[in-house]
Order: structure tokens, then sequence, then C-alpha cells
């Protein structure tokens, strides 16, 4: 055996606004700014330069974006659940790390699917039931795997029941 050919699988998802997509006042707002609207703030970069002077009349087009750490596709970092980590190996433990500070290398590893989407919406998903599934697979996780939760939620993205389907 050679070594491990690596394959990056692209679970992303677009920013979209007004999808049902995160709770409620936690939705992404876009406001779309278009070539045409952007041609007199385009200009006051450049004095003396006139709309008219630009192809076509045209300035930069724009998307600006209002969203959570929270929104679309996204890691949660540890600062997301507690203000502080690693007190259980450390007196007092330490502040917990945003997304900036989460080393990269873990977003590339090995990783691993569990399959939840026969549970009902809403159902705590136990210790017991993690390890059934890891012997359902036949495999035993290892350190900075990758375990990726496929439940029913992520075929209701975008539907008015997404925030509350699937497990948890």
């Amino acid at each position: 055996d050679g070594p491990m050919r690596r394959r990056i699988l692209d679970l992303s998802v677009a920013l979209e606004a007004g999808i049902a997509s995160d709770p409620p006042g936690f939705t992404p707002e876009i406001t779309y700014v278009t070539h045409e609207e952007s041609a007199g703030d385009m200009v006051r970069f450049f004095p003396g330069l006139t709309p008219g002077e630009l192809p076509g009349g045209e300035g930069w087009a724009v998307e600006h974006l209002r969203l959570s750490t929270h929104t679309g596709t996204h890691l949660d970092a540890p600062y997301h659940y507690f203000s502080r980590m690693n007190e259980r190996t450390l007196p007092g433990g330490e502040p917990s790390w945003r997304i900036d500070e989460v080393p990269l290398e873990w977003c590339f590893q090995p990783g691993v699917k569990l399959d939840f989407r026969h549970l009902p919406n809403g159902h705590v998903v136990r210790p017991a039931e993690v390890e059934a599934e890891l012997r359902r697979i036949g495999h035993e996780i290892k350190p900075l795997e990758i375990v990726v939760v496929n439940t029913r939620a992520g075929g209701r993205y975008g539907e008015d029941d997404y925030v509350d389907s699937g497990c948890g």
C-alpha cells in the first residue's frame, strides 16, 4: 500500500438573503449594489473622473453582508461554546480560541461521516448511538479526524422547517 490519496469534499452552501438557514434574527442579510448604482461612489476614489468616463458608465458591483459566524458553511470555534477551554488539563484553563486561532491544518484531515438521518427531529444523540454507528460502519475515530454528522436537516436547508429539523 502506498500513501493514502487525499480527496477534498466541498460541503459548502451559498449564502442567500432571506433563506431559512439560521434562527430568527440570525439569517444573513445581503444588499446588492449594481454596477450602475456604484458608479458615483467609484469616481470619488479617482479625483476628476466622471461616471461617463467609466467603461459603460459602470462602477463596481458590491455585496454588503450582515451575518453571524454561524451563517452558512462554517466551523464552530471553541469560543462559540465557552469563554475558556482546556480546564480539565490546565488549571483555570485558557481563553477559548476564536475562529482565526484554530489551526488551519485541522481543517484538512481525514474524515468520517456518521449517518443519523433516520433519527427524529429534536432527538438528542447519545454516546451509545455514536458508538453503534461507528460499529455499523466499522470505523474507529482517530486523533484530529473530522467527524461529519448527517442529519435530515441537510435535506431541509432553505425550507421553513430547516432550523427545527434533524437531531443534535
